[in-house]
């Protein structure tokens, strides 16, 4: 089972993506800004994070800076939540190591999606496939 960190300073956010990532078979770990989540990162040893933009103490891209300096986390997938759209934002996240960009309000289900893609093991180590037709 994959685990997941959410770092969010919203209490209600971070239950939503809980739930969610719950209900999709994830472990989930929680964190309440990225100062927070950089404390304890080896402790929590995700396998992939989803992390808010705007918080207190240390913003979500401080926070993505900061784990790619960090060797056991350098390559740790990252999907940013953000009520920010503007492409600015984008490509200074995309240059920290965000993976993917998601604008609030959320749909649940494409967040899932979003991890589910980013959290799969690479293609080439995925097993075969056998689709049986119609008898």
């Amino acid at each position: 089972m994959k685990t997941i960190l959410v770092v969010e300073d919203s209490g209600s956010a971070r239950t939503v993506l809980r739930l969610s990532l719950q209900q999709a078979g994830y472990r989930v770990v929680e964190a309440v800004d990225g100062q927070d989540a950089l404390e304890r990162i080896d402790l929590l040893a995700p396998d992939l994070v989803v992390c808010d933009l705007n918080m207190p103490r240390l913003d979500g891209l401080g926070f993505v800076r900061a784990l790619r300096g960090c060797p056991a986390h350098r390559f740790t997938p990252v999907v940013m939540l953000t009520a920010e759209a503007g492409d600015g934002r984008q490509l200074e996240g995309r240059a920290a190591g965000v993976r993917v960009w998601i604008t609030k309000p959320f749909d649940p289900i494409a967040l899932v999606a979003a991890v589910a893609r980013i959290a799969a093991p690479a293609p080439q180590s995925h097993p075969a496939v056998v689709v049986h037709g119609p008898n």
